[in-house]
């Protein structure tokens, strides 16, 4: 059997073994050794059993990613996505289709703390979607408003898949970071565009959320300064170059964990 039809073999094994409920990496490790063990026989995948996955581990360039995933961790039992949600539909809720921008928007913010679209997707989807459907949103409006807002989490920094391609390619985790921040950007003023021209097309698609009390407004807009303060500190210090990747995850699971605990949502 050649190396082509190998690997075709080896990829339709995986994804098989994947839609039988297998989970992703043991299915891509079993795809993988059986890969190697057709072509290289099993001297081979025992040696490389031995040395690479202690390498993968081991690799300092790769530590940030399970810093990172904990700090979205924290962010979540810390009910970070709440206050993110609430505070910007104190800005913007009033408007009609403001409750599904508000979820773009927290969305954003979400994925700069925890780094993972799949986090960011379910987390805020059990957040804001009760409200979306409480106020009678149009149902393909609020899912989609969450599903696109979703995938903000692996373009805004600090991302997870970032991270992972910089190592692959030998990039700089920072450089690519700061490449990532203006499409980023341009993504939630994209999908909150396509939402206020739906509900200008459809008024009935997004109705405006209730009116708060200007005590409320403050309330709900001030939860948004801890999340403005761990991304500055953990973004700021890579680019003015006080941190490295990986101390710049430990001081974001830091301030996370610490805002846990002063807001009595930690034990």
């Amino acid at each position: 059997m050649s190396g082509t039809e190998t690997g075709a073999l080896t990829l339709a094994v995986m994804l098989a073994l994947i839609f039988l409920r297998v989970p992703i990496a043991l299915a891509m490790i079993l795809a993988a050794g059986g890969g190697i063990l057709v072509l290289s026989g099993p001297t081979v995948l025992l040696a490389q059993s031995k040395t690479l996955a202690w390498d993968i581990f081991a690799s300092y360039d790769l530590s940030v990613v399970p810093l990172f995933l904990l700090m979205g961790h924290l962010a979540t039992r810390a009910q970070l996505s709440r206050d993110l949600f609430r505070g910007v539909h104190a800005l913007v809720g009033n408007l009609r289709g403001g409750v599904a921008i508000a979820a773009i928007g927290a969305c954003a913010g979400f994925g700069a703390v925890c780094g993972s679209s799949l986090a960011t997707a379910s987390t805020m989807g059990k957040v804001a979607l009760p409200e979306l459907r409480r106020l009678k949103y149009d149902t393909g409006l609020a899912t989609g408003a969450l599903a696109a807002g979703g995938t903000l989490g692996i373009l805004i920094p600090p991302s997870v898949v970032l991270i992972l391609y910089s190592v692959i390619v030998d990039a700089n985790i920072v450089t690519m970071f700061m490449a990532a921040m203006l499409p980023g950007a341009l993504a939630v003023i994209g999908f909150a565009l396509v939402v206020a021209i739906e509900v200008r097309r459809r008024p009935e698609a997004g109705p405006p959320g209730g009116q708060l009390t200007g005590a409320e407004r403050r309330r709900h807009v001030a939860g948004l300064i801890p999340v403005t303060l761990i991304f500055g500190a953990v973004i700021g210090g890579l680019y003015g170059g006080w941190f490295t990747p990986t101390p710049a995850a430990a001081m974001g699971v830091l301030l996370t964990g610490l805002y846990g605990l002063i807001g009595r949502k930690l034990s």
